[in-house]
């Protein structure tokens, strides 16, 4: 810290020595990481608060970033590759298709409600302002919806008749469980209930729609 005219100023790092560039963005994203997750409020991202905890200068961050709005996609890039690992996990090694989206579904509930902003940011951001690598096709990466609709062809079989397609079956299983998500943290205050109950509730409602035996 220096002292001048009785204030006080955040020391400088020095400049990072060449081919240390990686290193430096890492440090930059765990920064802001660490604000997101402690203020759960992506206005705290600022540039400045951001490169005042990293102890650079905010051009610095324009050196890896194109914008406040890039790196901020780009901090929650990180948490998606996280909600991909507990999707895979939480499926491995589980023999039954349908309780393989079950549990699927159930990661991808419990990831939504433990980084809500987050999830606001990669899943309700409006498309003028969601980075052009997050565009919808990447966000269907990003909620596993392939793996899934490959369980609903096997789970569905030939016992509905009339069933949809399973990508498009995918697709309603998603926009079920998304709308419980935001709902859930756009809401806290209203009576829902148990979660865990919830969702059971709402995966046997879908489970009978397609018409498969309890």
């Amino acid at each position: 810290m220096n002292s001048r005219a009785g204030t006080l100023t955040p020391a400088r790092r020095p400049r990072s020595p060449r081919g240390k560039g990686e290193q430096l963005r890492e440090e930059i994203l765990a920064a802001a990481e660490t604000i997101l997750i402690s203020t759960n409020d992506q206005s705290a991202l600022s540039i400045r608060a951001i490169a005042s905890a990293v102890g650079v200068t905010p051009p610095s961050i324009y050196l890896h970033f194109s914008d406040r709005n890039d790196l901020v996609f780009a901090v929650c890039e990180r948490q998606a590759a996280q909600l991909d690992r507990a999707m895979d996990e939480a499926a491995e090694g589980v023999g039954d298709p349908w309780e393989r989206i079950r549990r699927r579904g159930w990661a991808y509930l419990r990831w939504g409600l433990d980084n809500p902003e987050h999830y606001r940011i990669l899943m309700m951001s409006r498309p003028d302002c969601t980075p052009e690598r997050f565009a919808d096709e990447r966000l269907a990466d990003t909620a596993g919806l392939v793996p899934v609709a490959e369980c609903v062809r096997l789970a569905v079989g030939e016992q509905a008749a009339g069933a949809l397609e399973p990508m498009e079956t995918t697709k309603l299983l998603w926009m079920m469980i998304h709308g419980m998500v935001s709902l859930v943290i756009s809401k806290p205050g209203f009576p829902f209930g148990p979660v865990e109950d919830l969702y059971d509730r709402m995966f046997g409602l879908a489970r009978r729609g397609l018409g498969l035996a309890d």
